[in-house]
């Protein structure tokens, strides 16, 4: 049996279908009733004695940093004889800065996983490809889409590449200790990106870039000043470079990575 934490997020969802579609036993912790391909357990991450009681013939989990109490959390799974720990990090653990407040929580989560006494897998996606869905609302209004960093050029990495690398981590030889960085295939700006989506979507559509003034306003809207000055430093001020593209979703899975145009067709519903 595998847990997997976060089950209806981008990651963790595509995990579920991932390991159920190849026959694994899987139950999901979730926070309340959904509809997954998963034998359910009703919990949360900030609740270590919640993840306990899903542990019952557990040997693998799949866990997300920065949450509470992670280090009960960690014990609890190391008493419950879990054989692997696969934990979803991010490309800014890489950076080390533990004054940028997302640099910190996945630092220490790599920490307290290492730590732990269970074996375990990193992984560090870099910036998701289903981020591009915020430009879901601005599509169905016109064919403009206005964002943040225009000149950034990211690796786009498409979840079930981060599943298939998790999958094959929980239930195949040779992952203990390895911290896997994952990209996609290319480095896109967000106007390639969008060139690419209106190409699936046989439309003619144009990028606007924010200012560097208008996207921390923006951000500042969205969530807390640190955060929004942390994702300043990321992209604007060049703190994190996620343009490099690795190898490691073809070593791991056998097989490329998904492509930006793959997702955008297997996606473009959401867009309409």
């Amino acid at each position: 049996m595998i847990l997997v934490t976060g089950a209806t997020g981008n990651a963790g969802g595509a995990l579920v279908r991932t390991l159920a579609g190849s026959g694994a036993e899987v139950r999901a912790l979730v926070r309340r009733e959904v509809e997954l391909p998963a034998e359910l357990a009703l919990g949360d991450l900030n609740d270590p004695d919640s993840v306990a009681g899903a542990l019952g013939g557990v040997r693998g989990v799949f866990l997300l940093s920065g949450y509470d109490r992670m280090a009960e959390t960690l014990a609890a799974i190391a008493r419950a004889g879990v054989e692997h720990v696969v934990l979803l990090s991010a490309s800014s653990a890489e950076a080390a800065d533990l004054s940028n407040p997302i640099s910190k929580y996945h630092v220490e989560s790599e920490a307290l996983v290492r730590e732990s006494g269970v074996p375990w897998t990193i992984l560090r996606p870099r910036t998701f490809m289903s981020n591009t869905l915020r430009w879901a609302d601005q599509l169905k209004s016109g064919n403009v889409v206005r964002d943040s960093f225009p000149d950034v050029a990211v690796a786009t990495v498409d979840p079930l590449d981060i599943a298939a690398v998790a999958a094959a981590s929980l239930t195949g030889k040779g992952h203990d200790g390895q911290v896997y960085g994952l990209t996609g295939p290319e480095a896109l700006r967000p106007a390639d990106r969008l060139r690419i989506l209106g190409a699936v979507l046989g439309r003619e559509l144009r990028f606007e870039g924010f200012t560097d003034e208008e996207a921390r306003a923006r951000m500042l809207e969205q969530m807390p000043e640190a955060y929004a000055e942390a994702f300043m430093g990321f992209f604007s001020r060049g703190e994190l470079d996620e343009s490099a593209v690795l190898p490691t979703v073809e070593q791991v899975t056998g097989r490329p990575p998904r492509t930006f145009e793959q997702w955008a067709a297997a996606n473009a519903e959401a867009f309409a």
